[in-house]
């Protein structure tokens, strides 16, 4: 199944559920929510921190904390020997504006590597995929400003189809140009091989199960496990 076909059916609340299912999903993913940030608190730490900057695919709704794919991240690391400490700066409905927003207190204190996830809120409210570019790429700009040494980690995300494939390709295309032009590395769709199944999502079609979440973190954990061997190296 390709990335598209895998988006469709992800989101297929929004596009082809009842009524009541579609409230429900926008108010999951597509709203900026008023609930606090579930950001672990800031310690004075001499590990290289890891900091996951998205929406509530990265807060984890509806699981429990460690079940977020960031925490399930973190283990994965450990267990290959990594020292590191990972925050979860994932917000429910946030829009890559508000990630944009949040970037100057969140780096208030040293990251290592900055995981951004954002842009599927931006998809489903059919923002215009430009306006999601430039967020990110002021975002990553912010970011290398602010600390000029961090790693910056972006997360490939898709558009609903029901936007027209117009809409769904240059927003699909948005982030390996940002990428490739502010010098960031590229991660695999992060729904990847699970969005689309039921068995692996929560009731809404959208938000991952504990069981999801895991192959989730194993595709982000892919692509950052380079970044963190460079870590490594230069201790």
């Amino acid at each position: 199944m390709g990335v598209l076909a895998l988006v469709a059916a992800a989101m297929g609340a929004v596009a082809c559920g009842s009524p009541q299912e579609n409230t429900s999903a926008r108010t999951a993913v597509g709203v900026e929510s008023t609930t606090a940030t579930r950001v672990a608190a800031i310690q004075t730490t001499a590990r290289p921190r890891i900091l996951f900057l998205g929406t509530s695919l990265s807060a984890g709704l509806g699981l429990d904390p460690d079940s977020a794919f960031p925490a399930v991240v973190q283990r994965l690391a450990v267990k290959d020997g990594f020292d590191i400490e990972v925050v979860n700066a994932g917000l429910s409905g946030e829009t890559s504006a508000g990630a944009l927003r949040r970037a100057d207190w969140l780096l208030s204190q040293r990251v290592a590597v900055l995981v951004i996830e954002t842009g599927a809120n931006d998809g489903l409210r059919g923002l215009d995929p430009d306006s999601t570019a430039a967020n990110i790429a002021a975002l990553i700009v912010k970011a290398r400003t602010l600390q000029p040494g961090m790693s910056i980690v972006l997360s490939q995300m898709e558009a609903p189809p029901n936007l027209g494939p117009a809409y769904t390709r240059r927003f699909h295309a948005l982030f390996a140009d940002v990428a490739r032009r502010d010098r960031a590395r590229l991660l695999p769709f992060l729904l990847d091989g699970v969005g689309g199944k039921p068995e692996l999502n929560q009731d809404d079609g959208i938000h991952p199960t504990a069981k999801g979440a895991r192959l989730v973190a194993a595709t982000v954990y892919g692509g950052l496990k380079p970044v963190l061997d460079s870590l490594a190296r230069k201790k």
